[in-house]
């Protein structure tokens, strides 16, 4: 799948912050949220987004804020700073 999105052919996105694959919408500002492959029908990896932000608010910080570099991308669950899902 990860190719298919690379390529630029699809409408699908990958929101690496928050572990997100979606299929974009027309106007390109919003996605549906993918919970399976489409081509595999592979479950894909939860979601992060309602952990990131929880993680920031622990920090202190609103989503408007100063976000630090490695929680605007997939460094901040890459290097485990967070409780996986049990």
């Amino acid at each position: 799948m990860k190719s298919h999105v690379l390529s630029g052919d699809l409408s699908l996105e990958f929101v690496s912050k928050f572990r997100e694959y979606g299929i974009l919408y027309g106007n390109g500002g919003s996605y549906q949220l993918m919970t399976f492959c489409p081509w595999c029908g592979k479950k894909l990896p939860a979601s992060l987004r309602d952990v990131w932000f929880e993680t920031i608010e622990q920090m202190g910080l609103e989503p408007e804020d100063d976000i630090p570099k490695d929680m605007q991308s997939e460094v901040w669950w890459l290097n485990g700073n967070y409780e996986p899902p049990r």
